[in-house]
C-alpha cells in the first residue's frame, strides 16, 4: 500500500509516518515542501507534487490550526482548511486513490450536554471551525468514499502541545493555571495511528469518524493529571495544583471557544471492534516516556 501524508511536520502527521512507514511505502509533505495557501503558486504546488505520484490513500492532516489567527484571517483559513483540501481531494479521485481528512471537534458550537456523535449537526462559532467544516464538505462532496475524521486535544512526541506547556511549567514555576469550564477529550497520537489502521486496509469506511481517547475532562483536569503522574514518576515539579480559570476571563482570545466539545467513539467501535483506552492511560504512557525520563534528578 503506498500512503502520501501532508501535513508530515506536525504533531499528527509526524506520527502517522512514522508508524505506517514500518509496514506500508509512505511519503510525507511538510509545510516547506507544498503550499496549500492562496493564488496559482498554491495550486501548481498541489498539483506539481501530488500529479505525478502513484498511491492509494491521501491522508491530508495539513491545516490553520491558530484559532485566534484565523479569526482575523478568514480567506487564508478558507484556502488552507477548505481549497487545498478540496484541491488535494480532486487529484486523490483521479487516481481512483482515497482521502483521509483530518478535521476538529471546533465544527460544533458546544451547546450539546452530552458527546456529540458523527450524526450531530455541525454548528461552528469561530473562522476556524466554519474553515474545518468547508474543508469535510469539499472532502465528502467528490467522493462518499473519503473519510472525514474529527479529532480533538492532540498530543503526541513530535511537536510540543498543551500537554507539554504545563508540564514545562509546573517544572520551572510554582503557579500553573487552566481553564476549567471547557471540557472535550485529549487524543494521543500514537492512538489515533493504532485506531486509522484498519480503516486503511480491512475496514471500508467513508463520511465522517470521530477519534480521540475515551472520557472527557477540562483543561485544568487534563494539567492537573499530567503533573501527578510526573510527581508520582519522580520529576521534582515546582507546581504541583493546577488553578482554575474560566473562559471569559481570557480577554486575549479573539475568538469564540465551544464548551463542551466531547467526542463520542461509538461509531469507530462499531466499525472495527477497538475502543480507545481512557485519556489517564494514554497521558501517562505520554509522561512516562517523554517527559520524565529528560526531567528525572540526576
Amino acid at each position: 500500500m503506498k500512503i502520501v501524508i501532508v501535513g508530515s511536520g506536525g504533531r499528527l502527521g509526524a506520527a502517522l509516518a512514522r508508524e505506517y512507514s514500518r509496514e506500508y511505502k509512505v511519503l510525507g509533505f511538510n509545510h516547506s515542501q507544498l503550499d496549500l495557501g492562496a493564488g496559482k503558486a498554491a495550486e501548481n504546488s498541489i498539483e506539481t507534487q501530488l500529479a505525478s505520484l502513484d498511491f492509494d490513500w491521501l491522508i491530508n492532516c495539513a491545516a490553520l490550526t491558530n484559532v485566534d489567527y484565523c479569526e482575523t484571517h478568514e480567506e487564508e483559513a478558507m484556502q488552507v482548511n477548505a481549497v487545498a483540501a478540496r484541491r488535494m481531494a480532486s487529484i486523490a479521485d483521479g487516481k481512483n486513490a482515497r482521502c483521509i481528512h483530518i478535521s476538529t471537534d471546533y465544527v460544533f458550537d458546544g451547546e450539546k450536554t452530552g458527546p456529540y456523535l458523527e450524526t450531530d449537526p455541525a454548528h461552528p462559532i469561530s473562522i476556524y471551525g466554519k474553515s474545518k467544516k468547508q474543508g469535510e464538505i469539499e472532502m465528502l462532496d467528490l467522493s462518499d468514499n473519503n473519510l472525514v475524521v474529527r479529532v480533538s486535544w492532540v498530543f503526541g512526541p513530535d511537536r510540543p502541545s498543551f500537554v507539554d506547556q504545563i508540564l514545562k511549567k509546573a517544572f520551572e514555576t510554582e503557579q500553573v493555571d487552566a481553564i476549567g469550564d471547557k471540557i472535550s477529550a485529549p487524543a494521543y497520537t500514537f492512538d489515533i495511528a493504532r485506531h486509522l489502521k484498519p480503516l486503511l486496509a480491512e475496514v471500508k469506511a467513508g463520511g465522517i469518524l470521530h477519534l480521540c481517547n475515551a472520557g472527557e475532562c477540562t483543561w485544568r483536569q487534563y494539567g492537573q493529571f499530567a503533573i501527578d503522574c510526573a510527581v508520582a514518576a519522580g520529576v521534582p515539579m515546582k507546581a504541583r495544583t493546577v488553578g482554575s480559570l474560566k473562559m471569559s476571563e481570557l480577554k486575549a482570545f479573539v475568538a469564540k471557544r465551544p464548551v463542551n466539545t466531547v467526542l463520542s467513539t461509538s461509531k469507530l467501535a462499531e466499525l472495527t471492534g477497538a475502543k480507545p483506552r481512557d485519556w489517564r492511560e494514554a497521558v501517562e504512557e505520554y509522561v512516562a516516556r517523554y517527559f520524565a525520563p529528560s526531567h528525572l534528578p540526576a
